[in-house]
């Protein structure tokens, strides 16, 4: 694990997210290890989109979970060659 400046806790904790994928949108949550919530928000669906919405939590993010639909991969692949 990572500390912060500030050896906060908070901070050095790993996160996971979870993309609820849809047609048209996504949205998407991040949580810490106690559940709590850091982020929710609904984009298009656009991998600039998501990775923009994903990139100042990459560094600590154990997992990337996203909903098995018809359309999941090309998410998928993009999450991935971009790091996540």
């Amino acid at each position: 694990m990572i500390v912060d400046q500030n050896n906060s806790l908070e901070a050095a904790m790993s996160l996971y997210c979870g993309i609820d994928l849809h047609s048209n949108n996504s949205v998407i949550c991040v949580i810490n290890e106690e559940d709590k919530r850091l982020k929710e928000v609904k984009v298009d669906n656009n991998s600039e989109l998501v990775i923009k919405a994903l990139s100042r939590y990459k560094k600590r993010l154990k997992a990337v979970a996203i909903e098995s639909t018809f359309n999941w991969y090309w998410l998928a692949d993009e999450l991935m060659d971009a790091g996540f």
